[in-house]
């Protein structure tokens, strides 16, 4: 069934553990987003995404699951998740959940029973192999957060498999027990009248037979070619749609590592039946040239543009995709692709626009709209995420880097930059907690922070606001064909999007000086509808643009 609601609305991400903290234990939890749902509907914001919540030891902050159908104590109870599902509701928002379907944690009740014995019935729900003549690991599969992707246990003398941490055990998808345990997670919460689910690295539920060895290429190519795509990967998503989602008034958001553009339409064209929608990697690697922390690259703004461009004509009218330029995985998105000093709110507003006028449902991720930036952690002891732990773990051993330049590595691109607290207020650790956060709150809460800018007509949520409630009353803004202009400026960002008789032209300074663009649409009779400077220049066919300005006129 084609859905419209989620192609329109906005989905705002959540990372609970990090959003608002109700008992000051430092850890976000179901109560204190609660507390801030008014905010959130102040937004205009339609579908909340909630990173996962369900029981977990927390080795990577609750991608480790023990158990689908409960809640994480730390986060509250279920009668605490029902108040909040029926409160989203109520407020006309709607909220879906993040499955963790490739793997589970060692601590679920599913692997404790298959380390037992080979014989055991729980055993076949996970991959085990024999090792090789030499005792090492069956092939030289590596895992994403560093070493190999094998662990041996010494009890059964076998490896299992594990794409992430090593608790983290991947889940045979081949084994149909267990995709219909995944299937009754699914049931069980859509049930209570949950919206659907972002899919968390979905693409690599199916492996191929026999394990081969991966090439010795880029690791983004290993995921492509190896971990993700896999012969069966079809067959059950197919399944899993026939079967649970296509029962319900629900969505399904895939999370696209591995997918290209050349391929997504086996997940989602319309025709297949098979995922709603999926956000692609590409844009929010387009400064990773081979796996985060390896090396990067300078921002490219015809490279992004190209990226936009491929993606758009690749589904067109026939799938949808998810439009994301952050979220808990990537460092924010004003330090990535904008100024986070001179020119912080002028960019982080320009980012929005163009954000929000690119192709398919808009994700924002907590704390974008009023432009948090990166955090400096002043040594290792302050690194919180499994995935930078890893990295400088690797490193300390190698000795590639001196400990400081891996530091300085994490500060520029781990995830815990998107994980600090959300900042509500200049009061201590920014409002998200009186008890110490379980990760160290930016400094700079004292000035970027919700309450300051609330009450701020210019500030950079109530452009947010602004915007996304324009967005809402104008369907060109999401369904618009787009023609780009100028494709090949290394600096400025132009493209018209028409739909009928509405048309919109987009005009982004993507540098920190001032700089023009010869436009031929007659603009002398267009309407500004957004701008984040309070003028602009028009002589002749000749545009002038502040640094980081962005405008949208329509015509």
């Amino acid at each position: 069934m084609e859905l419209s609601w989620f192609k329109k609305g906005t989905i705002y991400q959540i990372y609970p553990r990090s959003f608002n903290d109700s008992n000051d234990d430092g850890i976000g939890d179901l109560r204190g987003i609660i507390d801030k749902l008014d905010y959130l509907q102040s937004l205009h914001v339609d579908i909340l995404w909630l990173s996962p919540i369900f029981s977990s030891p927390n080795d990577d902050n609750g991608y480790d699951i023990s158990d689908y159908c409960s809640i994480m104590p730390e986060f509250g109870s279920m009668e605490d998740f029902d108040e909040l599902l029926q409160k989203t509701h109520d407020k006309g928002m709607r909220l879906i959940l993040d499955l963790v379907a490739n793997h589970c944690s060692d601590e679920h009740n599913w692997f404790k029973e298959a380390k037992k014995s080979k014989d055991n019935p729980y055993r076949d729900y996970f991959h085990w192999k024999k090792p090789e003549d030499d005792g090492g690991p069956p092939n030289n599969w590596k895992s994403f957060f560093g070493g190999s992707a094998w662990e041996y246990d010494t009890k059964s003398e076998e490896y299992y498999l594990h794409l992430f941490t090593k608790k983290q055990p991947d889940l045979n998808w081949e084994n149909p027990k267990v995709r219909e345990e995944i299937y009754n997670a699914m049931r069980f919460w859509l049930d209570k009248g949950v919206d659907g689910f972002r899919m968390d690295v979905i693409p690599l539920i199916s492996k191929r037979e026999g394990y081969p060895d991966a090439p010795d290429v880029g690791f983004r190519k290993i995921i492509e070619d190896v971990y993700a795509n896999g012969p069966r990967l079809h067959e059950y998503l197919k399944e899993m749609n026939e079967k649970v989602v296509r029962h319900y008034d629900a969505f399904s958001l895939a999370e696209g590592v591995g997918i290209n553009h050349e391929n997504a339409g086996l997940y989602i064209d319309y025709d297949r039946r098979e995922l709603d929608m999926l956000y692609h990697f590409d844009i929010l690697e387009c400064t990773i040239v081979n796996g985060k922390f390896e090396e990067t690259s300078p921002f490219d703004l015809v490279n992004m543009k190209s990226i936009f461009k491929k993606w758009r004509d690749a589904v067109h009218e026939k799938g949808w995709l998810a439009n994301a330029m952050g979220n808990h995985d990537f460092a924010r998105m004003t330090s990535r692709f904008g100024d986070d000093k001179q020119y912080w709110a002028e960019s982080a507003k320009m980012l929005f626009i163009m954000q929000s006028t690119q192709n398919g449902t808009l994700n924002i991720y907590q704390g974008d709209e009023i432009g948090m930036t990166n955090i400096v952690l002043e040594s290792v002891d302050e690194v919180r995420d499994v995935q930078s732990l890893n990295f400088y773990n690797e490193n300390s051993k190698t000795k590639k880097l001196s400990q400081e330049s891996a530091l300085e590595m994490i500060n520029r691109e781990g995830r815990d930059n998107a994980r600090t607290p959300v900042q509500w207020n200049d009061e201590i650790n920014g409002g998200f907690s009186l008890g110490e956060p379980w990760l160290k709150t930016n400094p700079n809460y004292v000035n970027i922070n919700v309450r300051k800018q609330n009450n701020d007509p210019d500030s950079i949520l109530n452009f947010y606001r602004n915007l996304l409630q324009i967005r809402k009353e104008n369907d060109v803004f999401v369904y618009g064909d787009f023609k780009e202009l100028g494709f090949n400026n290394s600096s400025i960002y132009v493209y018209k999007k028409v739909l009928k008789k509405e048309q919109i032209i987009v005009i982004l300074n993507f540098e920190g000086t001032e700089g023009y663009f010869e436009i031929k649409e007659n603009l002398t009779e267009a309407i500004v509808l957004i701008n984040n400077y309070n003028k602009y220049k028009i002589e002749g066919d000749i545009i002038h643009l502040e640094p980081y300005q962005g405008l949208i006129f329509k015509v």
